[in-house]
């Protein structure tokens, strides 16, 4: 009997423990997208719509397996989820040409100045204050941006990585504000299926507009890409939230560029220079910084 108060705490511990497992399981998975990317000799459009295609089916799959309603609710939630599948799109594509311009690591810590746009953006889509202290959260991510290359040479591939991964953060942070309003309403994996559909018809074009003769080649990477980054990472990431504050999920999820250089160092023999460390430092820290204080 003495041992009975001790085993509660103890198998919550165990609980909470697991949860945190997986939810960096999750961005570990997610955080292949920038290897894949990178390494995808395709036009990005084409990866792109392929990604969405396949993970689609697998989503669907699993909404179905689970029960989850794929009903839309009505016309007004139909143009808000056409709208944000088109900064989804955007953001997926700009990040991909990212990828391919410049290396891993500049184009995911470029990706993650999203959480101080989303900040500096958020008072234009509901009634949130401004709050002051992102000015300074964003000087630190200007300069960090500004580490990260300091030779402004719109002929540089590095400086044309980082400019399309701030249009890619920007496209991220405009479809995370649409979305938010519709996440009480709706499963997130139903979010996200609708999110794959739109995409998948809106990028159809790109199948023939675009050589995609090598697509053969390619194949079991982008399959790695829909199944292992998409539908599996980005599912495990959403259900996660049933047990963690935002806020906590994204100081987690600020961990994606920290294991993306690592597998782009292993899969690609990408090395970090100084200035990618120093500048990836102080973006992080933001996302850090700026988590820790929506806890209050």
């Amino acid at each position: 009997m003495p041992l009975l108060p001790l085993t509660k705490p103890t198998k919550v511990k165990d609980q909470h423990l697991k949860h945190v497992l997986a939810l960096t399981f999750a961005t570990l998975l997610i955080s292949t997208s920038g290897s894949l990317g990178r390494y995808i000799s395709m036009p990005a459009p084409v990866t792109i719509w392929w990604r969405s295609f396949l993970a689609l089916f697998l989503l669907l799959g699993y909404c179905k397996y689970k029960n989850i309603t794929l009903k839309i609710n009505s016309k007004r939630d139909l143009g808000a989820f056409v709208l944000s599948a088109l900064f989804m799109a955007s953001h997926w594509i700009t990040y991909f040409i990212a990828l391919q311009l410049s290396s891993v690591a500049i184009g995911m810590l470029a990706l993650f100045t999203f959480p101080i746009m989303t900040a500096f953006l958020e008072p234009l889509f509901s009634k949130t204050k401004f709050d002051y202290m992102h000015l300074l959260l964003g000087a630190m991510v200007l300069l960090g941006i500004y580490i990260l290359s300091p030779e402004l040479d719109f002929q540089n591939d590095s400086v044309k990585g980082i400019l399309f991964g701030l249009l890619s953060a920007f496209c991220y942070a405009l479809r995370i504000l649409i979305l938010k309003q519709y996440v009480t309403s709706y499963h997130g994996s139903s979010l996200m299926f609708f999110q794959l559909l739109i995409i998948s018809i809106i990028l159809l074009p790109a199948l023939f507009l675009y050589d995609t003769s090598n697509i053969s080649t390619q194949f079991p990477f982008v399959i790695i890409l829909a199944l292992v980054t998409t539908a599996i990472g980005h599912t495990l990431f959403i259900q996660s939230l049933n047990h963690f504050k935002v806020s906590t999920a994204s100081i987690i999820g600020s961990t994606q560029p920290i294991f993306g250089i690592i597998i782009a160092f292993f899969f690609l023999n990408e090395i970090p220079t100084w200035n990618t460390f120093f500048g990836g430092i102080l973006i992080l820290s933001t996302v850090i910084i700026e988590s820790l204080r929506s806890r209050k």
